[in-house]
């Protein structure tokens, strides 16, 4: 298939993705907003604190299971693009059976780490009992949701994403829909909380194996289209692909865990308050990334390699150019986010907020070359470095955090130093290296994030001099203008030709002449 159509197929898909994903994001992060203080006055701090702790832990239990996955979407969306269905199915069916074996032997692990979390971690008086029924259900909707991924993966190799996201969306809803109701008939409890994740997880798998059975009727479920030869290519990747999985892990899920186990439930439940704006950073980020893997698969896929690099490139800069405003606002309105959103008495938490998000602007502007060193099948060094890096993270926080007197800034502090040597220093090399380009291609793009955040910090300084921004009506028209003023800003003298000329070509209709009025740009 030719470039100008692959071209054609992405910008018909891509506003359907788009809206699916913001729509997403945006519930996402409401619901994620509105739980903290919902979980902290009904369950307290220190309980509120063991779920994204249980979350933390389950993916180290699971994680062979999550490198499985990562592999098989390699794989299988390579083989669905050449249009080779019966290689997909082995593929697909191998994989399919193969995690059944890995989640069988995992469960009794599930099991005997469930029944002594009361004694591995700090859990509040009277919430043992709720604290092993929330990691058995929260681990089994985990193994679910990673055995339907292999139904998933074919929506994502047909680049329907917005479809991934409906699923994604039943899952949420369904466990948040739960969770409140229970609390509303039972009271506020743990176990209720742990429930609502597994009976999430069982309705969302039910929907996304709907789902990709009509959009891909070609591959089916076979014991005999497994294929042993298969288990060879996908275990080569997949082993790179799982020490991979435990140096990130040791790098963005260990923090909590730490500090849980050195300063208590009330340190980890704080720290857990700020951890939330973290993760909902990434999730815009994931946002984007999650628009681009497909089209990286597909162009390696079609041999396109020369347009991948170009759209990788520009992809880096428009990442670090639109987290520059959330994180810019975040950043600059600290107290004032806390103040409002958890109260006054967490305003104390500003300082680490600020050292949690402002490096994102590099370690997730970053993100888009991990789908090029998947398509090249690069992932024995990436993993090794990792690896290495997440075990000097882990070490570094120790040392932080008890022997400087930093408590749990020296945990946060030594994440941020280890994964900004690896995205800064390793990742833009090595995929230069992949791609045999020069080695500050992906480095450049990161400079015009950089300066956008700094900028965007420095007028919410202003502002906050100027006016005292607490309370919401206020904060919600500054940050409006800030944002307006940005986004004006970014199409005038953000992009260059090509970037303008591809976000054009990708936009819905209706915003195409809008967007032409603005900067003069013409279809490609």
């Amino acid at each position: 298939m030719s470039e100008h159509s692959t071209h054609d197929g992405f910008r018909e898909q891509f506003p359907k993705n788009l809206f699916a994903n913001i729509a997403f994001f945006l519930v996402s992060i409401l619901i994620g907003i509105l739980l903290v203080p919902y979980f902290i006055d009904t369950l307290g701090i220190a309980a509120y604190g063991l779920i994204p702790l249980v979350s933390a832990v389950t993916g180290y239990v699971a994680i062979v299971v999550q490198s499985l996955n990562t592999t098989v979407s390699r794989y299988l969306t390579i083989d669905l693009q050449r249009h080779d269905y019966p290689a997909a199915n082995r593929t697909f069916n191998t994989a399919f059976f193969g995690l059944c074996v890995v989640i069988a032997f995992m469960i009794p692990v599930v099991l005997i780490i469930s029944y002594f979390v009361p004694v591995i971690f700090s859990v509040p008086a009277g919430q043992e009992t709720g604290a092993i029924i929330l990691f058995i259900c929260v681990s089994a909707a985990f193994f679910i949701r990673s055995l339907n991924g292999t139904f998933t993966v074919q929506l994502f190799a047909f680049n329907r994403l917005d479809l991934i996201n409906i699923v994604n969306l039943v899952n949420l809803l369904v466990q948040v829909g739960l969770i409140v109701l229970f609390f509303w008939l039972k009271g506020p409890n743990l176990t209720y909380v742990g429930v609502a994740y597994l009976i999430g997880a069982i309705v969302a798998s039910v929907i996304a194996i709907i789902l990709a059975k009509n959009i891909c009727p070609q591959l089916h479920l076979s014991l005999s289209s497994f294929d042993h030869s298969r288990v060879k290519d996908l275990g080569n990747m997949g082993v790179w692909v799982f020490i991979n999985e435990i140096g990130v892990l040791l790098f963005l899920q260990m923090d909590l865990i730490l500090v849980n186990i050195l300063f208590g439930s009330s340190s980890a439940g704080e720290y857990a308050i700020v951890l939330q704006l973290s993760v909902q950073l990434r999730t815009i980020a994931g946002v984007l990334v999650g628009l681009l893997s497909p089209m990286i698969l597909t162009f390696f896929a079609r041999h396109l390699i020369e347009t991948m690099v170009r759209v990788t490139k520009s992809a880096v800069k428009l990442m670090g150019l639109t987290l520059a405003l959330p994180i810019g606002l975040v950043c600059g309105f600290s107290p004032q986010l806390l103040t409002l959103w958890v109260g006054a008495e967490y305003a104390f938490l500003a300082p680490l907020l600020v050292l949690m998000t402002v490096h994102l602007i590099v370690n997730l502007a970053i993100l888009p070359l991990i789908s090029i060193r998947f398509a090249y099948n690069q992932v024995k060094i990436p993993a090794l470095v990792t690896l290495f890096m997440g075990v000097f993270n882990f070490v570094l926080a120790i040392i932080l955090s008890l022997y400087t007197g930093w408590g749990y800034y020296g945990v946060a502090a030594a994440g941020i130093i280890a994964l900004t040597l690896t995205n800064v220093f390793f990742n833009p090399w090595y995929t230069s290296r992949i791609l045999k380009v020069p080695v500050d291609t992906f480095l450049r793009p990161l400079i015009p994030g950089i300066f956008a955040l700094a900028g965007i910090i420095g007028v919410t300084v202003v502002f906050s001099f100027f006016l005292n921004v607490y309370s919401l009506a206020l904060l919600f028209v500054v940050m409006s203008a800030i944002s307006m003023g940005y986004l004006i800003a970014l199409l005038l003298f953000g992009f260059n030709h090509f970037e303008r000329n591809l976000l054009y070509s990708y936009m819905p209709p209706f915003l195409k002449n809008l967007f032409l009025h603005w900067t003069g740009t013409n279809e490609m």
